[in-house]
């Protein structure tokens, strides 16, 4: 039976680097390594890069803090295609939720060449080392450079809900930023869809607009769902 996924308003993160070594990708090296091998003969432009993974948190009083370690991405990325077995992490992100003048919702469809090829979901992605700012992870950070990256899109010309959506769903985490736009959703498509023409290889392959849950997709993930009826809920 699949465990309920639990969404809460915060009003700040507090989230820190605090390294450690993960069990999991010292215990399951060698497998791992011939994993990703394939993987990469399959899906050339991926990259093993550096990755940040939250390992111990807490909320209270509306402040969500953590703590990340640090590990490679083809270890998260077998981590994740193994079924998220229990592995003393969560996978803890950032993700830019924008809500069109007329009330519909911007989400990215994945590029055949990602590893997350045709999925559904806000511009987002897993933390990494450009987003620690001394030993601070900084998710607004993260979240704006997404949003730049995969759309083209800059979060200065957005107004900004104060604090926090958070999505929990067992060992997956997103922290949502919801920004509103001052432009209906068409014209926001058919800009980044114009952004995505002048990318050699852009992360995207579309836009889906989302006015309610008739719109909702298998191949949006739980926490995508889950925010957006949360969200359609409160209308």
């Amino acid at each position: 039976m699949n465990e309920a996924v639990s969404v809460v308003h915060l009003d700040r993160l507090q989230l820190t680097l605090a390294p450690k070594s993960w069990a999991f990708a010292t215990e399951r090296r060698a497998e791992i390594n011939a994993w990703f091998a394939t993987l990469q003969r399959e899906k050339p432009a991926l990259w093993n890069g550096r990755v940040l993974l939250l390992h111990d948190h807490a909320m209270a009083d509306g402040v969500f803090r953590g703590h990340y370690l640090e590990t490679d991405y083809a270890s998260f990325a077998a981590w994740r295609a193994w079924g998220r077995p229990p592995a003393a992490i969560r996978d803890c992100f950032g993700a830019a939720a924008i809500i069109a003048a007329d009330g519909a919702f911007l989400l990215g469809i994945m590029g055949p060449h990602t590893a997350n090829a045709g999925r559904i979901y806000f511009p987002c992605g897993t933390p990494d080392r450009d987003d620690i700012v001394g030993d601070c992870v900084d998710l607004d950070f993260s979240v704006r450079r997404e949003l730049k990256e995969e759309t083209g899109l800059d979060a200065t010309e957005f107004t900004a809900e104060p604090g926090w959506t958070a999505v929990i769903d067992t060992s997956l985490i997103a922290h949502i930023k919801v920004l509103h736009s001052r432009e209906d959703a068409d014209a926001l498509r058919a800009r980044v869809l114009a952004y995505l023409a002048r990318e050699r290889q852009p992360e995207l392959a579309d836009l889906r607009i989302v006015r309610s849950p008739s719109d909702f997709d298998p191949a949006m993930p739980r926490f995508v769902t889950a925010f957006l009826a949360h969200r359609f809920a409160m209308r």
